[in-house]
């Protein structure tokens, strides 16, 4: 479990932990040397972009293309395995844990897979430059769960994180939620639907083309019951207005 900081940027309430974990490997600072430069998407962060001017998606991926978010990719054993089985859409991840950069770098590396984007930050910062509609599917796998009620409020599955989610997100899409935390299930249940989302499924089975992340595999070992729930984004797509 993460600790509370009293690190947050003006206005923000953090929704994840650490930034860094244990030392890195000697590969993973070579991963992150020689591989996040090319991988980051250049206009995320206010100093490159203070105008906030929006992503060109298109520039980003190569050419015009769905483009799927991961909000915390952890290790990235899921963003790599979705990009490997989905080569046609464009997938960006997020991920403030260095940790957790390094690894799914190497992982990148491993597979081979081309159509990954990487910001190493907070998604919030993503989202004020994303255009809107832009997502087609969204992620949130195994959150930090912010166990304690008076963290409860910086769990991703509040107004403050929804609804600039639901911006970016094209009418339709789909926002996919995994976690073994009841509690979090349970707000994310009430509190989804009031971005503008409507619940399509729930429940103890996972999707078709699910990958069980690490996070996944300890839960189960150590006697938690993951969950999960499909939301869809309130609207008429524009391919069907």
């Amino acid at each position: 479990m993460t600790e509370d900081t009293d690190d947050d940027a003006p206005g923000w309430r953090n929704f994840y932990g650490r930034r860094h974990g244990k030392t890195l490997r000697p590969s993973q600072k070579t991963y992150l040397s020689q591989d996040m430069d090319t991988l980051r998407p250049r206009g995320i962060w206010a100093a490159e972009n203070p105008e906030r001017s929006p992503l060109d998606l298109a520039a980003i991926f190569g050419g015009a293309r769905p483009v799927w978010l991961e909000v915390g990719f952890g290790g990235g054993e899921h963003m790599v395995h979705m990009a490997a089985r989905y080569p046609g859409i464009g997938l960006i991840g997020c991920e403030p844990y260095i940790n957790g950069v390094a690894m799914l770098l190497g992982k990148i590396r491993a597979a081979g897979v081309t159509n990954l984007a990487v910001h190493p930050g907070d998604v919030r910062e993503l989202f004020d430059v994303l255009p809107a509609g832009s997502v087609a599917r969204a992620f949130l796998n195994y959150p930090d769960p912010w166990p304690k009620r008076r963290h409860h409020r910086r769990r991703f599955v509040t107004q403050d994180h929804l609804v600039p989610l639901a911006r970016v997100l094209a009418p339709g899409a789909e926002f996919r939620v995994a976690t073994d935390i009841p509690d979090y299930m349970r707000q994310a249940l009430e509190e989804v639907p009031q971005a503008g989302f409507e619940l399509v499924a729930h429940g103890g089975v996972a999707w078709d083309d699910w990958l069980s992340t690490r996070y996944e595999q300890k839960a189960l070992r150590e006697g938690r019951v993951p969950d999960y729930a499909t939301f869809r984004r309130r609207g008429v797509a524009a391919a069907d207005a």
